[in-house]
């Protein structure tokens, strides 16, 4: 239950502010990075990844499991190796060269590249999940995805979504689909978020159901209003930005997951530094 908390609180902040104003801060984050201390792999985990890396081959899933346990918190990379691998026979064979030439794509990827990047979890991050977007674009995730839905629904995983990581990263790319495949992740993370969750989402749902978003981003805006009081916010609620983006991912929006997992360093007290340049 601890590893879910931070998602439990998205949710019932949501339900306290869904019909307040939300707006983006992002100067406010950026105040606060400036003080923040940087988090580094350290020297053993480097060590240790490198000659994991070095060890592992090509087939399987070895490669990802060189990233579990670390210091950086990159989690979920063996589990979507694994959970591709247990579904491979379900696929064609459009689908089945789709998990050997993207998995191949990641291994060999994360051996090139990591003795490239600093040891700044940021950086570390930002390169798997660079190397993520490449190699599901390159080998047509989103072509796969039209004929193997039923299949694929095991790569949504509400749960493992907190703390942001490559299932996030996954999820992200399968919104970037086409419509179908939007809604498809949409109806799939709600219904998780209620099984999980039970009423609070279901709650969520009614209070700021998906169409009222969708209706204030397709229609031509209403002339202004007159400006009115604005109603307080608790002090101790969550701030703005954070609520924000939270809201778009219960809904199941086209979101910028980046923002989100800036957000949520920001809350546990991590800069989000410019990662740097591969090699």
């Amino acid at each position: 239950m601890s590893n879910n908390l931070p998602a439990v609180l998205i949710v019932f902040a949501l339900l306290r502010t869904c019909q307040q104003t939300l707006a983006v801060e992002p100067q406010d984050v950026q105040d606060k990075q400036g003080i923040q201390v940087k988090r580094r792999l350290s020297l053993q985990s480097t060590a240790e990844i490198q000659s994991c890396l070095v060890s592992s081959g090509d087939v399987g899933c070895g490669t990802f499991q060189c990233f579990t346990n670390n210091s950086c918190e990159i989690q979920g990379l063996h589990h979507i190796c694994l959970t591709l691998l247990h579904n491979a026979g379900r696929y064609d064979s459009q689908g089945k060269s789709f998990v050997k030439d993207a998995l191949r794509c990641m291994a060999l990827g994360l051996r090139q590249r990591f003795s490239c990047v600093s040891r700044r979890c940021s950086a570390v991050k930002e390169m798997v999940y660079s190397l993520q977007r490449e190699c599901y674009s390159k080998h047509q995730l989103c072509l796969v995805l039209q004929d193997h839905m039923d299949t694929m629904g095991s790569l949504i995983q509400f749960h493992l979504m907190f703390p942001p990581g490559p299932y996030v990263e996954l999820t992200n790319f399968l919104l970037k689909c086409g419509e179908g495949a939007r809604q498809w992740v949409g109806r799939r993370l709600r219904g998780q978020c209620e099984q999980h969750w039970g009423t609070l989402c279901s709650s969520f749902g009614d209070s700021c159901p998906l169409n009222q978003w969708d209706t204030a981003q397709n229609t031509t805006a209403p002339p202004p209003l007159a400006p009115g009081p604005r109603a307080p916010r608790s002090p101790r609620s969550l701030g703005p930005s954070w609520i924000r983006a939270a809201r778009t991912l219960t809904t199941g929006r086209n979101l910028d997951f980046k923002r989100l997992r800036m957000l949520m360093r920001h809350k546990r007290g991590e800069s989000y530094d410019v990662p740097d340049r591969e090699c």
